[in-house]
């Protein structure tokens, strides 16, 4: 496997709880894959946070949540799932489950999660929809930014670097978006996008392939 698209060119680890996740030697889009299975092996059922009347928890015994979160009312969680500490879960909320997030991200409202690893800081705030991804440290979603994870085909998403199509082994793959990365309003990334650490995009592009470290996305002006 090329050594660009290794976990440790995307994300700082040491920070985040769940980093058996990844493996060192495995394209990082294969914790995706691993995600259910660890999931089932984990001791799901412990809710500490604050989970206001109107929360609707279904399978609660597969959902943990961490000390300091809050889950506001109006928001739907869907087991297996596991939620850091210190997130803030809002009004609207949808976690489809095979979710884990990291400490102190947000899920807001009329946002979509669905088999997405959240590292720590990830804020999708506002009307996004995020499935089959795992988004970076402090990885901040404008407003209705859409993770798309399904070709129109419904083949294996391919990777596509230097002239190359690599198969992702993967019928459904979204986003991977390194640490620091930042999506203007309205941005779309297509099923496969992997984006480098400090990557940013002005709002309402489209984005493919992959994209290098630090890269500005913008239109012409």
């Amino acid at each position: 496997m090329l050594k660009q698209f290794l976990p440790s060119q995307f994300f700082e680890l040491g920070r985040f709880a769940h980093a058996d996740l990844f493996s060192p030697e495995k394209p990082v889009w294969q914790a995706l894959e691993a995600l259910s299975e660890y999931l089932a092996k984990q001791q799901l059922g412990k809710i500490e946070a604050a989970v206001e009347t109107g929360v609707y928890l279904s399978e609660p015994e597969l959902i943990s949540i961490g000390r300091g979160t809050v889950v506001e009312a109006g928001a739907y969680i869907k087991g297996p799932c596991i939620i850091g500490k210190n997130c803030q879960i809002r009004h609207g909320a949808y976690i489809r489950g095979n979710v884990i997030t990291g400490d102190d991200c947000v899920v807001g409202h009329a946002t979509e999660l669905k088999n997405v690893i959240f590292l720590n800081g990830v804020q999708a705030g506002h009307f996004s929809y995020v499935g089959d991804s795992i988004l970076g440290n402090h990885v901040n979603l404008g407003a209705g930014t859409k993770c798309a994870n399904l070709r129109l085909d419904q083949k294996n998403v391919p990777i596509f670097y230097e002239n190359k199509r690599i198969d992702s082994g993967l019928r459904k793959l979204g986003a991977i978006i390194g640490d620091g990365g930042q999506l203007g309003c309205n941005c779309v990334t297509n099923p496969g996008a992997i984006i480098g650490k400090g990557s940013q995009s002005h709002p309402c592009m489209t984005l493919t392939g992959v994209v290098s470290e630090n890269h500005v996305f913008r239109d012409s002006f």
